[in-house]
């Protein structure tokens, strides 16, 4: 019965954890996004054009995730 009391009691801040913990999986993605993409270009400097275009693109998807964490609490109600 303490914890539901202490889930209660912190209420206000609840937003900003779900967005703390939104943030999360875009950040690992980005990472592995330029990783992979940094490696893929030293190992085919030919195509580092392609593969530039396509780390942006995965790049814009992949924070879009992140705009969306964001805006979420404020969608459904932050009082």
């Amino acid at each position: 019965m303490a914890i539901v009391e202490h889930l209660a009691a912190v209420n206000g801040s609840i937003a900003s954890v779900g967005y703390g913990l939104a943030a999360i999986g875009p950040g690992i993605g980005v990472g592995l996004i330029f990783g992979n993409g940094v490696q893929a270009m030293a190992r085919q400097p030919e195509a580092a054009n392609l593969i530039r275009s396509n780390m942006f693109i995965g790049f814009a998807l992949t924070e879009a995730l992140a705009l969306i964490g964001i805006v979420m609490p404020f969608v459904y109600g932050v009082k």
